[in-house]
C-alpha cells in the first residue's frame, strides 16, 4: 500500500479539484445539476482514483486506477472547453485550468508507463 499524499500527481490533481469547486461556484444556478456537477465529479475523480489505486494491492492495480484517473482528466478537459465556449469561464482562466489538466494527464501517463515497466 502506497501513501497517495506523497505522489506529486495526486497533489496537483487535488489542487485542481479544489480550484474547480471554486470556479464552478459562480456558474449559473440552472447548471447546478448539469455542467457544474459533471465538472466537479470529473475533477474529484482524478485524485480519488489515484488514492484508491494506492490503497489496492500492487502496481498493476495502481496502474489501472491511474488509467481511470487519466480518463477523468480527459473528460474534464472537454468540460472545460465547453464551459469556455458557453462563456461560463473566461478564456484566460480556461487556458490555465486546461494546462493544469494536460500536465496531470502527462504525469499519469508517465506513472503508468513506469509501473508497467517495473512489473
Amino acid at each position: 500500500m502506497k501513501d497517495f499524499r506523497k505522489l506529486q500527481v495526486w497533489e496537483k490533481a487535488h489542487q485542481l479539484a479544489l480550484t474547480l469547486y471554486h470556479v464552478t461556484a459562480s456558474f449559473p444556478r440552472d447548471e447546478t445539476y448539469g455542467l457544474t456537477s459533471q465538472m466537479r465529479r470529473a475533477a474529484a475523480s482524478i485524485p480519488s482514483n489515484i488514492a484508491e489505486g494506492c490503497g489496492r494491492d500492487g502496481d498493476a492495480e495502481l496502474s489501472r486506477f491511474c488509467t481511470i484517473a487519466r480518463g477523468s482528466a480527459s473528460e474534464l478537459e472537454y468540460q472545460l472547453l465547453l464551459a469556455r465556449d458557453l462563456k461560463l469561464i473566461p478564456a484566460n482562466e480556461y487556458e490555465e485550468l486546461n494546462q493544469q489538466t494536460v500536465e496531470i494527464k502527462r504525469m499519469l501517463t508517465v506513472l503508468v508507463q513506469k509501473l508497467i515497466a517495473d512489473r
